[in-house]
């Protein structure tokens, strides 16, 4: 054990610095099992697990900046240029050359987190995210400490290559203009952020997340190894990702119809078709809430909630290019009630 984990031990108490002291006392364990004494190494972990403050093979349960997640979850649809960044990435992880640290951007709902779980499945890989409310601090100077003693944790799993760590809306602690200090406060959790990436060990994988690219500094962009756009779907791409949610959807929900002529040209009239975040709990609440009598009551929500919330207007919905059949469905008027208004207008 050196000298500075005497003094940090001392100072984190001190400063009532749990988390600071966890892993200080995590690093002192690491050095006398280096050193061979893991009989002392497994006494000073023991300690700190009955003490309830340390448990050495699961941090998410006993640090307060991590959030282990749940990597068992449904596919995701992504476009295939997405899907093909995402597999580069993989694979450049596998390689095991130092390429560990990668920046999602893109609109909320385009599954930036998902992806950052379906990466952590692939690779076998545990995810924790890290919770920022814990990291940012009112108090002048605490924001950059707590960024240390994440980092440190990070830096001190027991396996490093089995851990991915999960930087969702980075943007909430190096771009929060929001804070009561000043902005040379963020400014410098910011710095504390760009000096602790590049320590950070190349064994662990780092996804961050962001909606808000545009105002990122340029020095932290650089500090990615790469950077995946998830703004990239086209209409076609979100057509077809809403037609197998709906099919999807369909299966689970008893007692609906299905037409999908009719689905595809309600989501053609959207403009803009939400990103598939948005458009899988619209399509999902759409069935959920629909009249149970009515099998195509979830269409009528459809064309409500993505193109005009108004009543239905019979002329309006032929100008769009619906069939009379179509426009029965829409509006619950009977074909032949259509076809006289119409030819009466």
């Amino acid at each position: 054990m050196k000298k500075k984990n005497i003094i940090n031990l001392i100072k984190y108490h001190v400063e009532e610095n749990e988390a600071g002291f966890r892993a200080e006392a995590y690093e002192i364990a690491k050095e006398f099992d280096r050193l061979g004494d893991d009989q002392l190494a497994e006494y000073v972990m023991a300690l700190m697990s009955n003490a309830n403050t340390f448990v050495p093979q699961t941090v998410e349960e006993s640090s307060i900046f991590f959030e282990k997640l749940n990597t068992n979850t449904e596919a995701i649809l992504l476009p295939d240029a997405i899907r093909q960044d995402i597999m580069g990435l993989i694979n450049a992880v596998s390689r095991n050359v130092g390429i560990n640290k990668f920046l999602f951007q893109g609109s909320p709902g385009t599954g930036k987190t998902e992806a950052a779980k379906q990466v952590a499945r692939i690779l076998e890989r545990e995810l924790y995210s890290v919770d920022f409310s814990t990291v940012v601090d009112s108090k002048l100077g605490q924001t950059q400490k707590n960024i240390a003693s994440l980092f440190k944790q990070i830096n001190g799993f027991v396996h490093p290559e089995k851990i991915i760590i999960l930087f969702d809306e980075i943007d909430s602690l190096s771009l929060d203009r929001t804070n009561a200090n000043d902005l040379r406060e963020m400014g410098r959790a910011t710095s504390a952020i760009l000096k602790e990436l590049d320590r950070l060990d190349s064994r662990v994988v780092l996804i961050a997340t962001t909606n808000l690219y545009k105002y990122f500094d340029k020095a932290l962009i650089r500090r990615f190894d790469s950077v995946i756009d998830f703004n990239r779907y086209t209409q076609d791409d979100l057509i077809e990702i809403a037609e197998i949610l709906l099919n999807d959807f369909l299966r689970k929900f008893k007692g609906t119809g299905k037409n999908i002529r009719l689905f595809r040209k309600i989501m053609e009239l959207a403009k803009p078709i939400p990103y598939p975040g948005d458009l899988k709990n619209i399509i999902r609440s759409s069935i959920a809430f629909s009249n149970s009598n009515d099998p195509f009551d979830y269409l009528k929500r459809l064309y409500k909630e993505l193109i005009s919330s108004s009543e239905f207007e019979i002329e309006n919905l032929q100008k769009e290019g619906f069939t009379v059949r179509e426009i029965e469905i829409l509006t619950g008027v009977s074909k032949s009630q259509v076809s006289r208004e119409l030819k009466g207008k």
